[in-house]
Order: structure tokens, then sequence, then C-alpha cells
């Protein structure tokens, strides 16, 4: 990016259920099995949010840790974006609760909607806020609870998807670290291939589409196989030369926590060896627009990102979205 003005990462958190569910607990209510769930999805077990579990909770939560990582308090925070597609409620926007759990007066707060790539988009949204001087230091959280809009009966949707949350605090720096390059995009024209049919203006909830199970989610899986792998390979390659680098400079690419098959597909277009990929979707399953930061947050913690490490992130999600960042590891001096 041209501009002086970056956004470091300076801190970082995630927030996950209690209760863990192990696909053995689902072979005892579907017709299923572990090894099936495995095989397929690589996916091993998956936290479900509890009734007092919401989504602003679950953000909550990773915020206070993000915060407390930067070595800031809640008054230091001037503008909070969360990435969501399941909000507490229609509106008001869940950011506004967060912000007030957090204690963060009178800051900017709103969502942002763009199903599991939205953690990369709002770190673009957020870089661009930093930029244009209209925040110093943002707090960026995605969070989701899918687990509220799945059939338990439907093995093809219910076994893939969990919750959880997780957050960065950006900071101003001259420096040249955090987000170097972006490509994100869209295609609306596929957003029948995943989506919750019943609950907005188009088709509000009522008695009879609920026993027909519109609320829940659906999606045509293979589609989005061919899809996602074909977008994150490609965005994955522009933002890499968009920050005038090569897929060798690339020390960890932190992919959607979708499906293994995904993520190993995106590796082998991209030649990068799985050593050098994040996947942790084995305990977690697709957490949407968390699952990055979540993998980010482990990969930071299991020491697999350094200063200086130049990091790639992509997702892909409904609507259908996809993007990919390249941000550069560190702190800023600040």
């Amino acid at each position: 990016m041209s501009n002086s003005r970056y956004a470091a990462v300076i801190g970082w958190g995630m927030a996950v259920p209690r209760q863990v569910v192990t696909n053995d607990d689902l072979a005892q209510r579907i017709d299923t099995s572990d090894e099936w769930i495995r095989t397929r999805t690589g996916i091993t077990e998956r936290r479900v949010a509890a009734p007092d579990e919401y989504t602003s909770v679950l953000a909550t939560a990773a915020g206070i840790e993000a915060i407390e990582r930067a070595g800031l308090v809640a008054t230091d925070i001037d503008m909070v974006i969360l990435a969501t597609c399941t909000p507490d409620r229609v509106f008001p926007g869940t950011a506004c609760v967060v912000q007030t759990n957090l204690g963060i007066t009178r800051a900017p707060a709103f969502d942002l909607v763009a199903a599991c790539s939205g953690f990369v988009y709002g770190m673009t949204v957020a870089t661009s806020m930093i930029q244009s001087g209209v925040s110093r230091n943002l707090l960026l959280i995605a969070a989701d609870i899918f687990t509220h809009f799945i059939d338990w009966n439907d093995r093809n949707t219910c076994v893939l998807f969990g919750d959880g949350a997780g957050a960065v605090v950006l900071q101003a720096t001259e420096e040249r670290v955090g987000l170097l390059s972006a490509r994100i995009g869209a295609a609306g024209e596929g957003e029948a291939m995943m989506a919750v049919e019943a609950g907005g203006t188009r088709m509000p909830a009522t008695p009879e589409l609920l026993a027909q199970g519109k609320q829940y989610v659906f999606m045509h899986g293979r589609e989005i196989f061919k899809n996602a792998v074909r977008d994150m390979s490609e965005s994955s390659l522009q933002a890499v030369a968009d920050a005038g680098l090569s897929l060798n400079d690339i020390s960890l690419v932190v992919p959607h926590q979708a499906n293994a098959r995904i993520i190993e597909a995106v590796a082998k277009r991209l030649a990068i060896p799985m050593e050098r990929v994040m996947v942790n979707l084995d305990r977690y399953g697709n957490t949407s627009a968390a699952s990055v930061p979540i993998a980010l947050y482990e990969a930071v913690e299991q020491g697999r990102i350094k200063d200086g490490d130049y990091v790639l992130l992509t997702a892909f999600g409904g609507g259908l979205t996809w993007g990919s960042v390249v941000i550069r590891w560190g702190r800023s001096a600040a």
C-alpha cells in the first residue's frame, strides 16, 4: 500500500463455547460415524453454544483478551467492528452491544456481514479506517453462532459447523507492518448456493416456513467446494503479488477452516506445503467468520508466527464472498 500509515496487529483474543460435541456424540443421534466425518471433512469435534452463550457474549470475551494482550484499556479503543452473519438480533447491530459490554464509550461500532469471509473483509475495512485517520486503536472481532441455524437431523450440514469468536486490536503506525495488500470479491449470482432462507424481509419467518425448516442453513457442497478452491487460490496469488512478494516469502497461510479437502486443494494450487498452513478445524469445525482469527490466534500462541513474518489470510463464504490479505506480523514501536 502506498499510504505511509499502517495498522499493526498489537493484540489478539479468542473465545469458544464450553460444550464440546464430538463426532461420536453426533453418531448417537444421526446416521453417521466418526470415520465418515473425519475422512470427508477433517473435523473431529466442535464447540456448541449454550443458550447463555450468544454472539455478543463470545465476541465480548474475545475482545477483552485482545485488548489486554495489546496492553491497552477499553477506553483506548476508538472503533469497534464486528464481522458476523449471526447477530444477537436483526437490529440494532451486535457491535453496539459488545461496545457497551466492554465499556468502550461513545466509539463508533458497527456490524460487517460477509459470512465466512467476514474477518478478511474486516481487516481491509479496519485498515482503511486507520489509514484515513478515522481510528487509531481499532478492535476488530469476528464471531458467529452457526449452530443455532443448523438442522441437527441433516448430516450434510450439522457435522460441519461450530461456534466461536476471534479478535484483534489494530493500531496506527508508520512502520510497515499489518495489512500490506488485499483482494476481496463477491459473486452475488451464487447467493443461492448457501443461505438461511427464512427470517429476513424477503421471506419473513412464518409457522409454515419454520415447519419446512427454512430457518436452517443449506448449502450445495460440491459447487461451494469448486468455487472456494478457485477463488481462495486466485485471490491469494493476487494479494501476494500486490504486496510485492512471492509465495516463498509467506511464512504461514491461515485459511478459512471449512473443510480439510478445501484447505489441501488450495495449498496444492499454491504449491505451499501443508507444514506452512495453519489447520485447527479438527477441534472447532467451521466457525464461519471466526475461523481465521481463531486459527491466527492459535498460530501465534504456538510460535508459528514471529515478528517480521509475512502471513497470508484467505477465506471464502456465502454471498458468495471471498478474500485474501497479506499481513506483516509485528507490533508497532508505539
